[in-house]
């Protein structure tokens, strides 16, 4: 065993028994090289990585190219989930170097961590315009012996390119709402019409882009071709292969254009914020479809991604035991095997099941391909609870197959999208089981993952590890934010509010504007990267932004808005010309840019007249709204929110105050005059 076989990481303990060398990052192994004059061989990847796993099989596992490692480098193996700074560095560099990217990651380095070649996957041997590996290695070691200047310079060049990109400034021309209507003309010419998305294959599910355009809806700005690009890319995901259909939730990706074939890990960070835009789509237009997928999503997370803890896992493995997608997949025969004939003909019509299949060894990946009234009439019987108990009977075989592996590493930023999704859905589709999961997992992030005083990024084996980056920060605090909007405890908005400042304290870039991904306190590395794009899941700098314009609402801090403002200007011209990838930045600029109702309501938590202005308030105030609500001798909640603050209640009843653009409303005590005020 080498030296992985202590590590928290699961994507390092898989190294462990590898013939290879592999020492975790660290000072130690750039130590090593150095003495011994050789370079550092770095590798990504992450647990639930196919392609990962196929390099490991063929590369790592194999004692001839192990020893060829062995003597040639100092090898280096890298989680990407618990340390994104490391990766998100030397993705730039190999970037920069190759021109593409992905995992496995595998760059070459100078013993002063100088990166000076590049790339992804290699085969064992030559193939499709790729060099084999062991070929990869003696090049690159003779190059490094024979032509030592020449790879130093190259070093120094990549590395100043990596920190010439940190140095990026933030626009001062001003955020205008043209901003905002140039993204979504952009967005409209890459959307598929016919199967929705953006682009071609593969297709990752846009949850950033379709927050925003749900918001946009909501707030009554968005159009009918909004209007389609939300419906058409909801519907073609929610009944594709890359959904789900017996368990619920959503694989990772589509290797295809039109959502048949997915990339089979399930993330937690997709299912979470795709969880959420589904639920928002049912608050929307009360679509009942939409309140199935959220629920089914939700449901999977709690069902199968909770650990024992109360924190989220954060994968589960692309592989099965018995071949990628054999987990998910089914055969005619088999499907005779679980269900009565009845139920057979109604899955087989709806989901598409055939002697041929539709992936690979003959198999089909479950999609809807035939509307319940049309699998009705193919049965002769209302197919509704046919289908729901065949679902059911093919679940619980399923959980009889061996099943991909679970990362049970609970990761901060990741979880607090969960927190965001649960809390969200509790109050957008009235389910108070789900505010009690999301308390339960702030609780314990909370109680776990910060360490005197510091966010750590994850926790495994029973203690928290790594510090957390600007996603850990901004993430955690914008679930506590909805945690605080779905209960109003203040204590939420109070832990949000700590973590927004530590987040300033430590990542902001005061001279350029923005934030950096890695903490002023965190190991140095040779460059300092940001965290810029929203895709897959909301970019720090995004989020954070996002947060801070919430907390300036409810706090009345116009430092908050401005390093938001900063923020969002750091991005400015990449929301108009390349919206996909900045769906956060435009979430937060709509709300920067909009008419944002800041709603307070004073009352004691027991009198129902509170919860009916509440419930006003909620149904008629639209996304871009804060709304704190507190007793009013609550000096906890008004520490929390001073937008409570000096709210009387009138005659002794709850009141409503509505401000906005530094003016405030008459302060009403009913329902109906709260809607009013709020246009609803």
């Amino acid at each position: 065993m080498n030296a992985l076989g202590q590590e928290t990481s699961l994507y390092l303990r898989q190294h462990a028994e590898n013939p290879v060398d592999w020492l975790p990052w660290g000072e130690r192994a750039f130590e090593v090289a150095r003495e011994r004059n050789v370079p550092v061989l770095l590798s990504v990847g992450y647990s639930s990585c196919h392609w990962c796993h196929v390099m490991a099989h063929e590369s790592f596992e194999h004692a001839d190219t192990a020893a060829l490692m062995n003597e040639l480098f100092v090898n280096v193996k890298v989680d990407r989930e618990e340390r994104p700074d490391v990766d998100a560095l030397y993705m730039q560099a190999t970037l920069a170097l190759s021109g593409s990217g992905g995992w496995p990651m595998t760059v070459f380095l100078t013993p002063d961590a100088e990166p000076f070649y590049a790339g992804t996957y290699f085969p064992p041997t030559g193939r499709g315009g790729l060099p084999g590996f062991p070929e990869v290695l003696r090049a690159i070691s003779d190059a490094y012996r024979a032509r030592r200047e020449d790879v130093v310079a190259q070093a120094a060049k990549v590395t100043e390119r990596l920190a010439a990109a940190s140095r990026r400034v933030a626009d001062e021309a001003d955020l205008s709402p043209a901003i905002l209507d140039e993204a979504v003309v952009g967005l409209a010419r890459v959307f598929d019409p016919r199967e929705g998305g953006f682009g071609g294959a593969p297709k990752f599910p846009p949850s950033v882009t379709l927050d925003f355009l749900l918001r946009r809806l909501l707030a009554g700005d968005g159009d009918r071709h909004v209007a389609q690009i939300v419906d058409v890319t909801m519907a073609k995901m929610a009944g594709g292969g890359i959904y789900d259909q017996l368990g619920g939730g959503f694989h990772r990706y589509s290797v295809d254009s039109v959502w048949l074939v997915p990339h089979f890990e399930k993330m937690l960070y997709d299912n979470a914020l795709l969880a959420s835009d589904y639920a928002r789509a049912h608050a929307l237009a009360g679509v009942p479809e939409a309140r199935r997928i959220a629920e089914e999503t939700l449901d999977y997370l709690l069902r199968e991604m909770r650990t024992a803890d109360g924190g989220f896992a954060a994968a589960q493995d692309a592989d099965s035991p018995e071949g990628e997608g054999a987990f998910f997949t089914w055969t005619p025969g088999g499907l005779a095997e679980v269900l009565d004939a009845l139920e057979v003909r109604a899955v087989r019509a709806r989901y598409g099941v055939t002697p041929e299949g539709n992936f690979e060894g003959g198999g089909s990946i479950l999609r809807v391909v035939a509307p319940i009234d049309a699998v009705s009439e193919e049965v002769g019987q209302d197919a509704v609870a046919l289908l729901e108990s065949a679902r059911k009977k093919l679940y619980r075989e399923r959980r009889s197959r061996p099943a991909p592996v679970r990362d049970d590493k609970v990761i901060a930023s990741w979880n607090g999208l969960a927190i965001a999704a649960l809390a969200d859905a509790s109050v957008l589709l009235d389910r108070p089981d789900y505010r009690e999961a999301a308390r339960e997992t702030a609780e314990f992030v909370l109680g776990s993952l910060i360490v005197d005083g510091r966010l750590r990024r994850s926790f495994a084996d029973g203690s928290a590890h790594h510090l957390g980056q600007l996603d850990d920060h901004a993430n955690l605090s914008h679930g506590l934010l909805a945690l605080y909007a779905a209960t109003f405890e203040p204590r939420w908005l109070a832990a949000a509010r700590a973590l927004a400042e530590r987040m300033i304290e430590l990542f902001q870039d005061a001279g350029g504007g923005g934030f950096f991904y890695a903490g002023s306190d965190a190991p140095g590395l040779v460059g300092r990267t940001r965290d810029l794009e929203d895709n897959p899941a909301p970019g720090g700098n995004s989020q954070a932004a996002w947060v801070l314009l919430r907390i300036a609402a409810l706090t009345g801090s116009a430092e908050h808005r401005e390093i938001a403002a900063r923020a969002l200007r750091l991005v400015r011209n990449e929301m108009a010309t390349v919206p996909q990838a900045f769906g956060t930045a435009l979430t937060g600029l709509d709300f920067l840019l909009g008419d944002v109702r800041e709603i307070a309501i004073v009352g004691p938590p027991d009198d129902s007249r509170r919860d009916e202005l509440v419930a006003a308030a909620r149904s008629a105030a639209g996304p871009r709204s804060v709304l704190a609500v507190g007793a009013p001798d609550d000096g906890e909640a008004v520490a929390a929110a001073p937008l409570l603050a000096t709210r009387p209640m009138l005659d002794g009843a709850p009141t409503a105050y509505v401000c906005s653009g530094f003016a405030c409303r008459e302060p009403v005590t009913t329902p109906e005059a709260l809607r009013q005020q709020l246009g609803g």
